[in-house]
């Protein structure tokens, strides 16, 4: 039996997908009687300083071309498939067909790196996409019921790998390492990152979206359009009979969770001109929503640092800034933090074993 002061050794700060990839990649490497997860807020919960749960959420081809981008979006979409080949239902991830089209033209080698794993890739002839339309892909995506697969992590990590959940807000990071047997700490506390102290982060600012949720069975397709100032989408819900994600905004440095009906209005004159499963059927408006994506100048941050508690030398391994990439690129973020992590990590393994003898 794990004591108390085991369970302590790993502290992930955060509970949303950021933080219950990490505390998942963990438990499926046999650590998760050494962690826990301490957050303000935890699955089902709702307030506008918890983005996961608001989010649409699907895999998509929206995030960035650098090499830490690609690279998380390829480990995501397979950790996505996965789950909705192998578990389907129970994790709320579905793969579902889907459609994006750029208003600038996408890059050879942005397009080379999709069509290099995902699932039926096929670009779209300019011939047939829409007016001010450049580029345009058609593939096979994943789409999340965000809410319930939150859900879904957290009873999976707390009942079948014994992670201990504790409901808690801390105003300073040192406040993390919670018992002298804390060896690292994992910050994925988001928007969370610009004030934290120890912390304090100035990169960090919120990215406001507001969606539609419609119940509306007949749409079954994804569909983005990315321009230049503005971003389109119809995400259906998988798993909920029949709800669909529409929206929506991306407005850099607005962190207001107030909903505006010229916004709601605009979101559904740009769906139906987008798709003709909304257009042709009339969609049932079940609430307007607001959420904060936790964005970052330069991008995510994924990175270990050496950190003084009590004279000992521990480890801080901060992840968090995915912006509204969360969903597609946090496993892979989570498996580059826990790597980061890996000389403490592979010491509490041994200890592990040398328990089981």
């Amino acid at each position: 039996m794990t004591s108390s002061n085991s369970r302590e050794s790993i502290v992930i700060v955060g509970a949303g997908i950021i933080g219950l990839n990490v505390a998942s990649i963990l438990a499926d490497q046999g650590l998760g009687q050494y962690v826990t997860v301490i957050a303000e807020h935890l699955s089902g919960d709702t307030s506008i300083n918890y983005t996961s749960p608001w989010a649409g959420a699907n895999f998509s081809a929206i995030s960035g071309h650098d090499a830490n981008a690609l690279r998380w979006d390829r480990t995501g979409y397979q950790h996505l498939t996965r789950l909705a080949k192998q578990v389907g239902a129970e994790s709320f991830v579905q793969q579902t067909p889907s459609t994006e089209y750029w208003d600038d033209k996408v890059s050879d080698d942005k397009m080379q790196s999709l069509s290099d794993y995902l699932h039926d890739f096929q670009i779209i002839p300019t011939g047939e996409l829409p007016e001010g339309v450049a580029s345009g892909l058609k593939y096979t995506t994943v789409t999340i019921n965000a809410p319930e697969h939150i859900k879904f992590l957290h009873r999976r990590l707390k009942d079948n790998h014994g992670v201990r959940f504790l409901r808690k807000k801390i105003a300073d990071i040192k406040d993390a390492y919670i018992s002298p047997k804390t060896e690292v700490v994992f910050n994925c506390t988001g928007n969370a990152s610009a004030h934290l102290v120890g912390v304090e982060d100035p990169k960090c600012y919120p990215t406001r979206g507001q969606i539609v949720l419609v119940k509306a069975p007949e749409v079954h397709e994804n569909v983005m359009r990315h321009g230049r100032d503005y971003v389109t989408y119809i995400i259906p819900r998988p798993y909920s009979n029949g709800n669909v994600v529409l929206g929506g905004y991306m407005q850099k440095g607005v962190g207001t969770s107030d909903t505006f009906s010229h916004e709601t209005e605009s979101i559904m004159k740009r769906t139906s001109e987008l798709s003709s499963e909304v257009r042709d059927n009339k969609a049932e408006v079940l609430a307007v929503l607001a959420g904060l994506r936790p964005s970052r100048e330069g991008g995510a941050r994924v990175e270990a640092v050496g950190y003084q508690v009590r004279g000992q030398d521990r480890l801080l391994v901060h992840n968090y800034g995915a912006g509204g990439t969360g969903f597609q690129a946090g496993y892979g973020m989570a498996f580059d933090a826990v790597a980061r992590a890996k000389s403490v990590l592979d010491r509490l393994s041994s200890a592990a074993d040398q328990a089981k003898l």
